[in-house]
């Protein structure tokens, strides 16, 4: 979705605007998903610890100093959580219900999280794969409240790499 497509009261009330670009199972399919909020895009390193006795004798011991080394060991990456206003396309939902009726090998997605600026011009990239919807869920909707509905995504993916 580009500047012209959406909504100018969104754009001028925002600083930003996150696309959800996804090919599921392969394909090409285009989801319309622009967000306003993405919480927890997070890869972390975890440490181990190697304890070696090194051969250096200290105070009254009679065997090595114990010495300790941080190496890094595998890294993870954190579950993505979009927020948008509920809109009345059905995508996400699809997908959805695809991988909760036990479809989650062929709705696999990979795909990128763009982040646009007010202009429409992309200033990051985090591109990832192995994605499935793990969460859908809305927020209360009040007839009388004038907040929008809120609709949030939650996928979990195997990896993620920043490319912009």
């Amino acid at each position: 979705m580009k500047p012209a497509d959406f909504p100018a009261e969104l754009l001028l009330a925002s600083r930003f605007y996150i696309q959800l670009e996804i090919k599921i199972g392969g394909g090409n399919e285009q989801v319309d998903a622009v967000f306003l909020e993405c919480q927890r895009l997070q890869r972390t390193q975890k440490s181990i610890e190697i304890v070696e006795v090194s051969n250096h004798q200290w105070a009254k011991a009679k065997s090595g100093q114990m010495m300790t080394t941080k190496i890094p060991g595998r890294a993870t990456t954190d579950n993505i959580v979009l927020k948008r206003g509920m809109t009345h396309s059905m995508s996400l939902w699809k997908w959805f219900t695809e991988v909760e009726l036990g479809k989650w090998k062929d709705n696999l997605a990979e795909g990128a999280l763009i982040i646009y600026d007010q202009a429409g011009s992309e200033q990051a990239r985090y591109d990832f794969k192995g994605a499935w919807p793990m969460r859908y869920s809305t927020s209360d909707v009040k007839a009388q409240s004038t907040e929008f509905a809120i609709e949030e995504l939650e996928l979990a993916v195997d990896a993620i790499e920043r490319t912009k």
